[in-house]
């Protein structure tokens, strides 16, 4: 089974991609931990990566597809998959369900992590306070957030339209959240 994790910066994705892959032992495709790599890897590649995201722009599609693809051929088709940060756009999402279907596969269900925005920018100072990652400054996190909203709310009805859309509340506790997901990943198999 193969789920994306949708929501803004600091919605909890990424805790909760940690929690399905011990618990289900899927691979996290972290579109996010996978630019922090190739920024501090100090390659030509990362240099260029690492201008984009201090300013707070998104990583152009050809970049960040090409580093999942480049995950999936070296992991395996056969398995499954949570990607987390990724796609942001509606022709990031065609250029993933084009590559699902270059490996035979599919995505299954989105799972939307529903936030509040204020509690997410308190959330964002705390983890950037705590962390210092320099994507998470405030003035870059804005100009990410704003981003988000801007560039991905045509995701929704993309699928919405396709009947794989699922809405948890991101605001509840850790436990709670990873619980609402495992009750939708549920309602899949069965």
């Amino acid at each position: 089974m193969n789920v994306i994790l949708f929501g803004p910066p600091a919605a909890g994705k990424g805790t909760q991609a940690r929690l399905l892959v011990e618990k289900h032992g899927m691979r996290q495709l972290s579109t996010g931990d996978m630019l922090r790599a190739a920024r501090a890897s100090g390659s030509e590649l990362g240099q260029k990566v690492a201008g984009i995201m201090d300013r707070g722009d998104l990583v152009s599609d050809e970049i960040v597809i090409a580093l999942i693809e480049e995950k999936i051929e070296t992991c395996g088709a056969d398995k499954s998959y949570i990607f987390d940060g990724f796609p942001r756009t509606v022709a990031q999402a065609e250029a993933l369900d084009a590559l699902m279907d270059k490996h035979a596969t599919r995505v299954d269900a989105v799972v939307r992590l529903e936030v509040d925005e204020e509690k997410v920018i308190a959330r964002i100072g705390k983890r950037f306070s705590e962390e210092g990652r320099a994507d998470d400054n405030p003035e870059s996190f804005k100009v990410r957030l704003d981003r988000y909203f801007a560039d991905t709310a045509p995701l929704l009805p993309y699928y919405e339209g396709q009947e794989r859309l699922h809405k948890v509340d991101g605001m509840k506790t850790i436990e709670e959240v990873a619980a609402q997901i495992d009750e939708v990943l549920s309602g899949l198999e069965g």
